[in-house]
């Protein structure tokens, strides 16, 4: 039997298991496994500047591609807990991510060594498995259960935490003959998917509501193919955002208080039946279940059989991965096209369609200084279908929501339950790491672009260009927003005078604070400023070619006015709308007026 060190044996499963590239930070307990991976050669290791941008990284990784998962690496101690936000991230949003820590030696665990916590139990609740490895000759086993645990079922993170004496033991170890475990996902049965699409048949204006779920199974080929077999609108929920191009004339916009389009709640409120696959009825899509409930018939599928009927009871469940079931309702809904027993639903898809023409809010704004909206209409103008849109919390990633289109399942890259400020640079170089042809477009507002900054760096070394969009209304914009309910607006104001913006080319405006040029250019990157709406669009087109010919991310700041109200509410059938609402072109120009 071959002999090798346990870290050894551990980069190998890496490999072994698809890995190839990982983002981290050495150190003094892990770098074992740093020199495994030194002499191993396989692994395209990126140097984050702070462990938790490593998790975010990982993140992105495994996001950008069907199949990727994302490897984030540090040290003992503080590198763990620094990770925990991602690793939340990850958890709450279904995303296989593998996350290795190296550890005080075994005999020192409980003596208060340096660095030494007990990661493993305060990764638990936040992970699909956390173990620290107590015997070298179990290292083989921990990393091949970690890639069968985030494979199978709800898909998820692992954290795996290696002792430095364990890392450096030898045991025996055969690569030649090493096998991943086999993964599981529960399939839906050919009577279940009987039921559902006799269920949905029986219905007069039955929608599909598509959730993060089908993109994770990469399934979303599938859910067109059944949308157009049985004429059937479908909602994406914002983690299923490119499940259906935004322009396919089934597209019948999204649900919800934040992220909605005004069409988008109209149909569901019409709607009578209501067919959710791999989505989880979070309370930003539904709001109160009282009014999204009422008057529908709910059927619900999803890999997690916990998950069915934690937020609701649907009056029919089904526990199955996204694909297995969409291949089973495929096949029964074609024979039920073959037998001619298909329900004509012309004139509901016609009525979705007129609202998706008619029910949308302004974009053309000439103010300065500049009102959101315009951003998002002159982002329309310029990227392309094929763009790959990175984005995390805020007014900013609400009104993304709102007013960009996506096209293509993995082009909505978005935290969806844990919204971490901070989590979109990271995510963003993850993303472009994993597949640098497609053009990458970060959104934050200001302070989520603060948060950690300094992974610009990151881009910078190792040539992950992008666009990153920056809106800056020098305030936690989105939190003022909610203050408002407290008769208030405290502590979210981001705003100082910079005695150092009179040297800048292009001045700061008073009172905005932060230079966030003169950073992204301290931190190797390029970046522009823009003061007047007209001057977005060549600025971005200015940005993108930058990015190309530099290799590096660039920033386009875009000074907004300092208070907007973003449309939102706490029921969808009363969101606050503060802006004019429109029925033409003119004051929408990128609005899917009508579906192709």
């Amino acid at each position: 039997m071959p002999k090798m060190r346990a870290a050894d044996a551990a980069v190998k499963i890496l490999e072994l298991e698809g890995a190839t590239t990982a983002f981290g930070l050495p150190g003094a307990a892990i770098n074992p496994f740093y020199a495994a991976m030194r002499e191993h050669g396989g692994i395209r290791h990126v140097l984050a500047r702070h462990v938790e941008g490593a998790s975010h990284m990982a993140e992105g990784f495994t996001r950008a591609a069907a199949g990727n998962i994302g490897i984030c690496i540090g040290t003992s101690g503080p590198a763990g807990t620094d990770m925990i936000t991602g690793l939340y991230s990850a958890m709450a949003d279904s995303i296989p991510i593998l996350a290795i820590t190296g550890q005080a030696p075994v005999a020192r665990l409980h003596k208060e060594d340096f660095q030494a916590v007990d990661i493993a139990a305060i990764a638990g609740p936040v992970t699909k498995m956390a173990m620290t490895v107590l015997e070298p000759a179990q290292v083989p086993g921990a990393f091949a259960q970690a890639f069968h645990l985030m494979r199978s079922g709800r898909p998820g993170p692992v954290l795996i935490d290696l002792p430095i004496d364990v890392q450096l033991a030898d045991i025996d170890f055969d690569p030649d003959t090493y096998q991943s475990l086999p993964v599981h996902k529960p399939r839906c049965s050919r009577a279940q998917a009987e039921k559902a699409i006799d269920m949905l048949l029986a219905a007069e204006r039955p929608l599909i509501v598509a959730g993060g779920g089908i993109i994770n199974a990469d399934a979303s080929d599938l859910l067109v193919e059944l949308a157009e077999l049985l004429d059937v609108p479908v909602i994406p929920t914002l983690m299923g955002w490119g499940t259906i191009p935004d322009d396919h004339r089934l597209a019948a916009g999204m649900v919800g208080l934040q992220t909605a389009h005004r069409y988008g709640n109209a149909t569901l409120l019409a709607s009578d039946f209501v067919l959710g696959i791999g989505n989880r009825w979070a309370n930003r899509h539904t709001g109160g279940l009282d009014t999204y409930r009422k008057g529908r018939t709910f059927v619900h599928v999803d890999i997690e059989p916990t998950q069915i009927g934690r937020v609701f009871a649907p009056d029919y469940g089904i526990i199955s991965d996204a694909k297995a079931a969409l291949e089973q309702f495929i096949a029964v809904a074609r024979e039920r096209t073959a037998a001619g027993t298909l329900r004509d639903l012309g004139d509901w898809v016609a009525a979705c369609a007129h609202r998706k023409a008619t029910m949308h809010r302004r974009t053309h704004f000439d103010n300065v200084p500049i009102k959101p909206q315009r951003v998002y209409e002159e982002m329309n103008k310029v990227f392309g279908r094929d763009t790959r849109y990175i984005s995390t919390i805020g007014l900013s990633q609400i009104a993304g929501g709102q007013f960009l289109h996506v096209y293509s399942p993995r082009n909505w890259i978005n935290c969806g339950q844990a919204g971490p400020l901070g989590w979109t640079i990271p995510a963003a170089l993850g993303a472009v790491a994993a597949d640098p042809s497609v053009d990458v477009v970060a959104l934050s507002g200001d302070y989520d672009f603060q948060f950690m900054i300094e992974e610009l760096a990151v881009g910078a070394q190792f040539n992950l260009p992008y666009v990153h969009v920056v809106v800056n209304n020098s305030y936690l914009g989105l939190i003022r927003q909610a203050q408002r309910a407290f008769d208030m607006d405290f502590c979210v104001q981001l705003g100082f005078d910079n005695i150092n913006t009179q040297e800048t080319e292009e001045t700061l405006p008073k009172g905005y604070g932060v230079d966030h040029v003169r950073v992204a250019e301290g931190l190797g990157c390029t970046a522009l400023r823009v003061t007047e709406p007209e001057l977005i669009g060549d600025a971005l087109r200015r940005a993108r070619t930058l990015a190309s010919e530099h290799k590096v991310p660039v920033v386009v700041e875009i000074i907004l006015e300092r208070v907007t109200n973003i449309a939102m509410g706490n029921d969808i059938d009363a969101i606050n709308e503060f802006e004019e609402l429109v029925d033409g072109p003119d004051a929408a120009p990128t609005a899917l007026l009508s579906p192709s």
